[in-house]
């Protein structure tokens, strides 16, 4: 098996080697990811320039890897067009910080699966809380992975796989088949300072929201449920 990842928090991301270490046992792997931070840049693309990709030496022995001056999405067209010539899945992450409820619409680690599936290879998302604990995705990893490599391709849909903000002992499995909560995880505002009479500051910040739906990826995460579920960009 051929297998792709990227992720947009960049090539030197903990969260990309580790996904690649225990992608390894499942194939052959290749890593094309940003050179830089690419968070909520969704699924956007490089048009109107040409962009590099540079060959480097990768911390997982024999995975072949490439840092990309370009957006996730850009990583995986040229992943899947140039580079590895047509990948069996693309695997997207593990991406510092969650990716779920209406959050997912600004996220280019779910934006880089997609294009995976625009280039008709089946792909899966992951991410975790943003807190450096790691004992849940490092447990349980392997065995979703195993679950969901061999899936089937689905058209204009992903897989979507978040570990909750927890130790090993406070979480309490996985919960397949999680619906995508309308809700929001943060509840942004933006912070207003007056530069001069003609400009103004805008700094976003976050309230975290703590409702959400019976069934939905956002109530697994509070209840400290792995939350795996299918995401269609077509509403």
């Amino acid at each position: 098996m051929k297998i792709l990842i990227t992720n947009d928090d960049g090539i030197n991301a903990d969260g990309l080697v580790r996904l690649a270490r225990v992608a390894k046992e499942f194939g052959e792997v290749y890593v094309v990811a940003p050179m830089h931070q690419q968070s909520a840049n969704s699924h956007s693309l490089t048009l109107r320039r040409s962009f590099e990709a540079t060959r480097i030496d990768f911390p997982v022995s024999g995975v072949k890897a490439y840092a990309v001056d370009g957006t996730p999405s850009d990583c995986v067209r040229i992943g899947v067009l140039n580079i590895v010539n047509k990948p069996d899945i693309v695997l997207s992450g593990i991406n510092y910080g969650f990716n779920l409820a209406s959050d997912i619409q600004y996220s280019a680690t779910c934006g880089a699966a997609f294009e995976a599936v625009f280039q008709k290879v089946k792909a899966i998302a992951f991410s975790e809380a943003a807190n450096n604990v790691h004992e849940v995705s490092d447990h349980y990893l392997k065995d979703i992975l195993a679950y969901l490599i061999d899936k089937p391709f689905m058209p204009n849909k992903i897989y979507n796989v978040n570990f909750p903000e927890c130790s090993l002992s406070e979480c309490n499995g996985i919960l397949y088949d999680r619906i995508t909560s309308v809700a929001e995880f943060y509840e942004d505002s933006y912070l207003e300072e007056r530069i001069d009479e003609n400009r103004v500051l805008y700094t976003i910040k976050g309230n975290r929201n703590y409702k959400a739906e019976d069934g939905s990826d956002l109530k697994a995460i509070f209840d400290n449920y792995i939350s795996v579920g299918i995401v269609s960009n077509i509403a």
